[in-house]
């Protein structure tokens, strides 16, 4: 394993080890899925939080251009397409979404969110918002707006560091 290069930056070693603490705890809450798990209890608790994973691939895949399928969902998801199948089948089952067929390609199937999943998406976001405006209460607009645009370029940060291809 090599070492980090700290030519990089000019941050104190303590500082680093600092956010890596802080971004170690704040892995755990995700893994948890402390977000999802309380929208889903407000919203509709007979779902699963790999459910909102569903509905967060399809949006994924609509923002980059593509057509929703279930190997794309499985895809983004990075899961067998049987269970991206298996989940998909579920959420049309509850209503939430329903197959469709391609404009491009009328042999393949699409799938589509039904109005019960746009209101069910919809109130999700507003508990996860809701969720974030009460950690952030007590926060000015400046802090707010500072934290935002670093917590996103940080974020960036780590996409473009986890697309590189490894070297060898």
């Amino acid at each position: 394993m090599t070492s980090p290069d700290r030519s990089a930056t000019s941050a104190p070693p303590d500082q680093l080890q600092h956010i890596a603490q802080t971004l170690t705890r704040m892995r755990l809450l995700i893994r948890k899925r402390t977000i999802g798990r309380m929208a889903i209890a407000k919203v509709s608790p007979g779902l699963d939080v790999s459910h909102l994973d569903v509905l967060e691939a399809m949006r994924i895949i609509v923002a980059e251009g593509g057509e929703v399928t279930v190997g794309a969902i499985a895809e983004t998801m990075r899961i067998d397409p049987s269970r991206g199948s298996r989940m998909v089948t579920e959420l049309v089952s509850r209503g939430i979404l329903e197959r469709g067929v391609s404009q491009a390609d009328a042999r393949r199937s699409i799938v589509n969110r039904t109005h019960l999943g746009d209101r069910l998406l919809q109130e999700l976001r507003e508990v996860k918002h809701a969720l974030v405006a009460e950690v952030l209460a007590g926060w000015t607009d400046e802090q707010i707006a500072t934290f935002a645009e670093l917590f996103e370029r940080f974020t960036a940060g780590f996409e473009a560091s986890a697309s590189k291809k490894p070297e060898g």
